[in-house]
């Protein structure tokens, strides 16, 4: 009897515990949400009064040319800055990883850049971007680097993905170390008596033991890179010719400023929607390769 009503309390106890948490977790992420939701089937503008349109928010959206052209710059942004980041972080993970000097302290200045906002590094790289680059580029002679990156519809998209990859390698390393760490040597020693080395030990052996991982920093990568943000604030304002307007700086800007609340929130539940199917999408297929393997 005293033991069950121990357990009684313990797991009031944790009860208890819980409830604070839920109840800001509700107030802060759930709550806004089901507004968002209801606003999506209004004409409401931020401000004053507003009446139903029910789904016209969401027809118009299909039929936006500025919708349309921020769905395609932001998924082709987060593709490339997934695949950029992810081979990158793997190849500094297996250096970070291996037998050298100081490997430590490397990690630590590797993982420097996820330290500092991406607002501080959006403006850091647009200054560098803005004045220091064309000036370096045009003392070279280097006609490609002779004006800032930001200024041309064609190199500005790249010049965020160079950024926000520069800033999301280390975390994505970090993983990948981590993951290094639980092969056991013993597959190694292994494999090399049956002569895997090089190429072949990565792609039989070490990489189908950190497939799990793979998966995390792909799924959590593209995630990250669909909902960019601050870089665009600090670096274009989603120009120049809004060519680099992302789908969160689309639906913040006219949103919040732009008199399109209702139409905006409408945008903000379909790509939440999208995001959550890309994430299924990615598990599932990636849970399969690592079940083949």
């Amino acid at each position: 009897m005293t033991k069950k009503k121990k357990l009684n309390e313990r797991t009031l106890t944790f009860l208890l515990i819980t409830i604070p948490v839920l109840a800001l977790f509700f107030c802060f992420n759930t709550l806004p949400l089901l507004k968002g939701f209801a606003y999506s089937f209004t004409n409401f503008k931020g401000y004053g009064s507003y009446d139903m349109v029910g789904l016209r928010n969401y027809i118009d959206l299909f039929q936006d040319a500025r919708v349309g052209k921020s769905y395609v710059f932001t998924f082709k942004f987060a593709l490339v800055s997934t695949l950029i980041v992810n081979v990158f972080s793997l190849v500094l993970a297996l250096g970070l990883n291996s037998n050298i000097k100081g490997k430590s302290a490397l990690r630590g200045f590797y993982f420097i850049p996820n330290i500092l906002g991406g607002l501080v590094v959006g403006y850091i790289f647009s200054y560098l971007f803005t004045y220091i680059l064309p000036a370096a580029g045009s003392a070279a002679g280097i006609g490609f680097l002779s004006k800032s990156l930001l200024s041309s519809t064609k190199t500005a998209w790249f010049a965020i993905v160079l950024v926000c990859a520069w800033q999301s390698i280390a975390m994505n390393t970090i993983i990948y170390i981590s993951g290094l760490q639980t092969v056991p040597e013993d597959v190694y020693e292994a494999g090399a008596i049956d002569g895997a080395t090089g190429w072949n030990k990565f792609k039989s052996l070490t990489f189908p033991l950190i497939i799990p991982f793979f998966t995390i920093n792909m799924v959590l990568c593209m995630k990250n890179f669909l909902m960019v943000f601050d870089q665009i604030m600090a670096l274009t304002k989603g120009g120049p010719a809004q060519s680099t307007e992302s789908i969160s700086y689309l639906i913040y800007n006219n949103g919040m400023s732009g008199g399109q609340f209702g139409f905006q929130s409408a945008n903000a539940v379909i790509f939440f929607i999208i995001i959550v199917a890309i994430a299924v999408i990615q598990m599932r297929t990636l849970g399969k390769r690592e079940e083949q393997l």
